[in-house]
């Protein structure tokens, strides 16, 4: 299995089983779902509605995939989505930590880009 196949199944994996097992914060007017565009690999968990007067739009988490990396743009959680995907097969060296800015990249154990 080539790794952008790994990385796909890897990351619809992990964030499918974190909407699943994720309490909602949000009363039943708020929707929590999964975004798969796997034509040009941008994947989501999504929170969306109404919460009383007040619209939400959230991104609860959001990754990519660039060249041979998958790059972790946002992480509203305090789930180790990043311990999942190793469990999932997925390396430090083929994950980049996209919301620390390149110097900071550099002093993680992950790829820097």
């Amino acid at each position: 299995m080539g790794n952008l196949v790994k990385f796909r199944q890897a990351i619809m994996q992990a964030l499918t089983e974190h909407l699943k097992s994720a309490p909602s914060k949000h009363q039943p007017a708020v929707e929590s779902y999964v975004v798969f565009d796997t034509e040009r690999d941008h994947y989501q968990l999504m929170s969306v509605g109404w919460e009383d007067r007040h619209r939400v739009y959230f991104c609860i988490l959001h990754f990519d995939i660039k060249g041979d990396k998958i790059w972790l743009q946002e992480n509203n959680t305090d789930y180790d989505i990043v311990g999942r995907l190793e469990e999932l097969g997925i390396t430090k060296s083929d994950l980049v930590i996209g919301f620390l800015p390149a110097d900071v990249r550099e002093m993680t154990d992950f790829a820097v880009a």
